[in-house]
């Protein structure tokens, strides 16, 4: 006899929360095989495919395709069993008792590229009347925006909010809360079973900041500028594009990053000739070809290994510097899909050719879309290259929580003094971002100066290797 068996969202790792439904594997009827991909995802960091961890006939699907679902949200139903049975019909979402009439034995492999939870240890489920009353939602779509905490709710209510259990099982979403200073007892969820969300979470935290706005403004002027802004919006026309996906990812991060870290930056021009030299001189005798971005990675793991106050991140909670034993060295690569860092681990156990290949190969996953969250985050140290798009200089946000940058301009020809004589020289302007919290000016500009001294006469290099 089937079994209806109901598979969710697992956890995609790294603090992820949520994911869209980018296009469907599988359609209601096919037949699956054990891990096989039934869905394709697009979550902060990549796009993935999510593997069935049950063989069988697939009754239901949920989700259109670019609907943004939450971790374990439900995905797709699968009648395990024989086929031939009259219960194989799509089970309703109504009844998911039905999807839990009886145990069936799924593979317990993890999602592809970097694994998903054995079936055999159950969350315990949060129930509606502790979370919060609400009904079933059927096939999942995108949550509803959560209502804002209320200033009204007396002692005694949000005594019984306390005593409930709080439904959050994302560290990422208690860590958002404590930030903003939401109380997550006064936060309905909208997740699976009253599940607090990230988007619950930030909604909430929306509310107390407006309220603190209007409390502290001092004339009502904005309210007929919002208005006129609002008109001038709607008379126009203008595209609103929803914030997700990897440019709300993005957004999120680098507005963080402005909100936390001071950070300050410096910058030199350098001479790159005998950098550029001294490439083509290491591509002349065949073998693997090192690229400039690979030399410039090297030339960072040695500025680094000298000044390692800067590969370094901020634990404002315990208000401690951390100093990282190894260089995860992430590198800024432009996609069709927005702007992404790949990260080669260990780089500082890695020479020029190692860590050229290496960022090849991430740079290509990059392109197509086949990064794995892990490799998109972890990074200690940023390479930015932005000499790529035709400019020389830029002040360049930090890569939160890292507190360290290197931009590069483009290296074009221009008139330098060289030997006590005016030459022309291939000149590169070097920017460096960094948390002024980890250090003080000296150590960066001793650091910038290092890495220019390297570019201008690579033999400078020859020291640490």
């Amino acid at each position: 006899m089937a079994v209806v068996r109901e598979f969710t969202l697992p956890d995609l790792g790294e603090g992820l929360t949520e994911a869209e439904v980018v296009r469907w594997l599988v359609d209601v009827g096919d037949v699956v095989a054990v891990d096989q991909p039934v869905v394709e995802v697009e979550t902060a960091k990549a796009m993935v495919e999510v593997p069935c961890p049950y063989g069988g006939v697939v009754t239901a699907r949920f989700g259109e395709e670019g609907t943004e679902l939450p971790v374990g949200a439900p995905l797709l139903t699968v009648a395990v069993g024989d086929p031939a049975h009259s219960d194989l019909a799509p089970a309703s979402p109504a009844h998911p008792a039905a999807t839990e009439s009886a145990e069936a034995e799924g593979s317990g492999n993890v999602l592809v590229g970097y694994g998903t939870q054995a079936p055999a240890a159950r969350r315990r489920r949060v129930r509606p009347e502790a979370a919060g009353s609400r009904t079933n939602p059927g096939p999942v779509g995108r949550a509803p925006a959560p209502p804002p905490p209320t200033a009204s709710q007396t002692p005694s209510q949000t005594g019984a909010s306390a005593a409930a259990a709080v439904a959050v099982i994302s560290p990422l979403v208690r860590r958002l809360a404590r930030e903003h200073g939401v109380d997550l007892r006064q936060v309905r969820g909208t997740g699976p079973d009253g599940l607090i969300l990230r988007a619950d979470v930030e909604g909430a935290a929306r509310v107390l900041e407006e309220r603190a706005e209007n409390a502290a403004r001092p004339a009502p002027h904005a309210a007929p500028r919002t208005h006129a802004m609002r008109t001038a919006v709607a008379e126009t026309g203008a595209e609103r594009i929803p914030l997700r996906g990897v440019r709300g990812a993005v957004a999120e991060k680098l507005s963080r990053s402005r909100r936390e870290i001071p950070d300050a930056t410096c910058w030199v021009d350098a001479d790159a000739t005998e950098l550029m030299a001294a490439r083509r001189a290491m591509n002349a005798g065949g073998g693997e070809k090192v690229s400039l971005l690979a030399l410039l990675a090297r030339i960072c793991t040695a500025a680094l290994a000298k000044y390692p106050e800067l590969n370094a991140t901020v634990d404002t909670e315990a208000r401690e510097i951390v100093r990282l034993p190894g260089v995860h060295l992430g590198f800024a690569a432009q996609t069709e899909r927005g702007l992404v860092v790949p990260v080669v681990r260990d780089a500082h156990t890695r020479d020029a050719v190692g860590l050229s290949l290496e960022m090849a190969r991430l740079t290509e996953a990059a392109r197509t879309g086949t990064l794995a969250p892990a490799q998109l985050t972890g990074g200690t140290f940023t390479l930015n290259n932005y000499g790529v798009f035709g400019v020389d200089g830029s002040t360049p946000i930090l890569n939160h929580p890292e507190a360290a940058m290197l931009g590069v301009g483009r290296i074009v020809p221009k008139p330098w003094v060289h030997d006590g004589e005016l030459a022309v020289r291939q000149v590169v302007q070097l920017s460096f971002t960094f948390d002024h919290r980890v250090c003080d000016g000296g150590t960066a500009g001793g650091f910038l100066r290092y890495v220019a001294d390297c570019v201008e006469q690579p033999a400078v290099l020859l020291r640490s290797l």
